[in-house]
């Protein structure tokens, strides 16, 4: 190969019509052989050879030159081989991770260039071997003023550049002679003299000029500290060749798990990664507008949140933080804030696809912080809106568009599905914590007549229930291991489970009065469907919440400050509001809005369970429970039958409309009202289930 340059004047032909790739092929196997031949962690005279005489700096020189052509491709070739076929561990040896941490320099540098692919190779076997040993990145994190010389800056030489200390000197200790770059790049030159003097000359030349003038760099900022096999593997995640960004995205994944701190700390302190997490992409409309830019965006969040996964915690952490400046704050808010309606259905979309997609606890965590806030304590009417995103969220829960209600309750019900205490704790159960919604008195007269003897006026027996013999197999309710009792309070003498659960589930079947239910005339629509779901159900919110260690039973009413005003929570209030006005407004609403409230009640909380699922608990002065407000609404619904004609059949016929029963006919005058009807009976039957399958559950847990 050095003959080569000594005796070749034309060096515009590329490499490919030389020997060198063949010679370079040659030592490989040479390297190869001699290592198999050896004892194992001998190093051969070969091997010796190549590490004593700077070989490697040799062949980086000879690469950034690009001299001839192609050489730069050959030499990342050569590197990429000898450290995936060599196996005793080269890395350690100074003249070779100094001169692999140069070429780790010439990568990225320009993007599309005909090295992509032998750039992407090279830095991914670097990465495999600190996999191996993770120590090893240490000789990869430098100091800013030490990668001056390498990133080839016009006229910059530093003071000890010329003292004789290396600029360019590891974090190991050790110190070295300067670089012989103007020397044929280590070779001797005495001995390259003695036989051609004019080319060596010529390639001192040229190898000088390399010092000089450097490829254009991609627009990457390098800080105090660089860290640059993170910096190129960013630089090729922008490459315009898919293959080759998907293979850089696999390094970083590799870099950031490295359980070494100090590459965690330089990574996220020093490197580009934070700042470069944050997508931009030009938008492409060859299918519809911006659907290549959603998938691109949702394949960068999707790896942005494994990458967080898998990273070393503190990186992992300052990762999620970006994401959370630079992208939630900086790019989401202000399109959630926004007033325009397409805008707000957007953004809010896709905020909800991102909430379903994250599965990392840190990003979760960093998410959750950003939609809600961080407060923990009662909210008041006066600072419902503390924390304005929040606020903004939960308004448009009940906003003028259904297409946006619909889609913000969504994302709403799924972010309570995620495994995160805070979420719940920050819109529920702060608010319940005093369980100040209770009045500590005993029944008086006038609930007598709306409760008789525990059940609702002119409610049946549940045994003589047709919804309710769906139940067990044998159609009875004796079977005394499935129920079992609330805690007794003195609002609730100690009973027996069967009367409890019995007064419970019948309260919430009975609400709907029999002139304005339509399910048990058609098949598949029983009680026993939402009690198998909810068993489901149930079973997977207790595994979210085990660790989260909530009381078995509620706070003592006498440790209970019962003077504060209670206020449900703006949360609550909006679904209270929306439950209210069941029977006016669409069906898919409806429908959303009835799915949040039973998702909530479904968490194993006890006070959640009073408030949202004991018809007995006795409400303060001006509190409501859902409870209460389905009453309300129940009350309302008995005064509008009466001015309908022909509200039984009506209704029947929308039901099995809803199903597909019967095919779409003329209009039908009340609809708005006959589909909310059919969800509040549905709804009941669902509260019904829960409460059932959560007492069954405590009384065998």
């Amino acid at each position: 190969i050095t003959h080569y340059y000594i005796e070749t004047s034309d060096d515009k032909a590329p490499v490919t019509d030389t020997n060198i790739p063949s010679h370079l092929e040659q030592m490989l196997d040479i390297l190869v052989q001699e290592e198999n031949e050896r004892e194992s962690g001998e190093t051969g005279p070969c091997m010796e050879y190549l590490l004593h005489h700077k070989i490697l700096e040799t062949l980086y020189t000879l690469g950034k030159a690009d001299c001839p052509p192609g050489m730069k491709q050959q030499v990342l070739v050569f590197y990429t081989k000898l450290l995936g076929r060599i196996r005793q561990p080269l890395l350690p040896h100074i003249n070779v991770h100094r001169p692999v941490q140069k070429l780790i320099r010439l990568c990225g540098e320009v993007l599309a260039t005909p090295t992509e692919n032998e750039e992407i190779q090279f830095l991914c076997i670097v990465c495999a071997k600190l996999k191996q040993d993770p120590y090893l990145v240490n000789f990869f994190l430098e100091n800013k003023l030490k990668s001056l010389a390498s990133k080839g800056v016009p006229n910059v030489i530093s003071e000890d550049t010329l003292k004789g200390q290396d600029s360019l000197s590891t974090d190991t200790g050790q110190s070295r002679q300067p670089e012989e770059l103007s020397g044929a790049a280590g070779m001797e030159r005495a001995e390259l003299e003695d036989e051609c003097p004019h080319h060596v000359d010529n390639l001192s030349t040229s190898l000088d000029n390399l010092t000089v003038t450097s490829l254009p760099e991609a627009s990457v900022v390098r800080p105090n500290q660089d860290y640059n096999l993170v910096n190129s593997l960013l630089n090729l995640t922008r490459s315009p060749d898919g293959r080759i960004a998907v293979k850089a995205c696999e390094g970083l994944m590799l870099l950031v798990s490295l359980p070494e701190p100090a590459a965690a700390k330089c990574l996220t302190q020093s490197t580009c990664l934070s700042p470069l997490f944050i997508f931009s992409h030009k938008e492409d409309a060859s299918a519809f507008p911006g659907k290549r830019a959603l998938i691109s965006f949702l394949s960068w969040f999707d790896y942005c949140d494994q990458l967080i996964k898998e990273a070393q915690k503190t990186a992992a952490v300052a990762l999620a933080k970006a994401v959370h400046e630079r992208f939630f704050i900086g790019v989401m808010e202000p399109q959630l804030m926004q007033t325009s309606e397409m805008g707000i259905l957007t953004s809010t979309a896709l905020l909800h696809r991102i909430v379903r997609q994250v599965t990392s606890d840190v990003l979760l965590q960093e998410m959750v912080f950003f939609i809600l806030g961080e407060q923990r304590e009662p909210e008041t009417l006066a600072e419902i809106s503390r924390h304005p995103l929040r606020h903004r969220l939960i308004e448009h829960c009940d906003h003028i568009s259904d297409e946006i209600s619909i889609m913000t309750l969504r994302m709403f019900e799924h972010l309570l599905q995620k495994p995160n205490e805070h979420i719940l704790y920050n819109l529920v159960l702060r608010n319940l914590e005093e369980r100040n919604y209770t009045e500590y008195k005993p029944l008086c007269p006038e609930d007598k007549d709306v409760v008789e003897n525990g059940l609702i006026a002119g409610a049946v027996d549940l045994e003589e229930d047709p919804l309710f013999t769906d139940i067990s197999p044998d159609n009875t309710l004796s079977n005394q291991e499935w129920l079992s009792s609330p805690p007794t309070t003195p609002d609730h003498p100690k009973n027996d489970g069967k009367t409890e659960v019995h007064k419970i589930v019948n309260s919430f079947l009975c609400l709907v009065p029999d002139e304005a239910k339509s399910s048990y005339h058609v098949e598949g629509t029983g009680y026993d469907t939402y009690l198998r779901d909810a068993h489901r159900q149930f079973r997977d919110y207790c595994a979210i919440c085990l660790r989260w260690e909530w009381p078995g039973s509620p706070k003592p009413l006498e440790r209970c400050n019962l003077e504060a005003a209670f206020f449900e929570g703006h949360f609550l209030k909006v679904l209270f509001d929306r439950m209210g006005r069941i029977l006016d407004q669409p069906y898919d609403v409806n429908l959303q809005v009835t799915s949040v409230l039973s998702r909530l009640s479904l968490f194993p909380h006890p006070h959640i369970h009073e408030y949202l699922l004991d018809p007995y608990v006795n409400l303060a002065s001006g509190c409501r429970s859902l409870f209460s407000v389905i009453v309300r609404v129940v009350g309302d619904l008995m005064v509008r039958i009466q001015r309908i004609q022909d509200f039984t059949p009506k209704l029947l016929l929308v039901r099995k409309r809803l199903l597909g029963l019967e095919p779409e006919g003329p209009i039908i005058d009340h609809i708005t009202l006959l589909e909310g009807v059919i969800v509040l009976e549905e709804f009941c039957k669902e509260l019904a289930a829960i409460a059932f399958v959560k007492y069954h559950a405590s009384s065998t847990s």
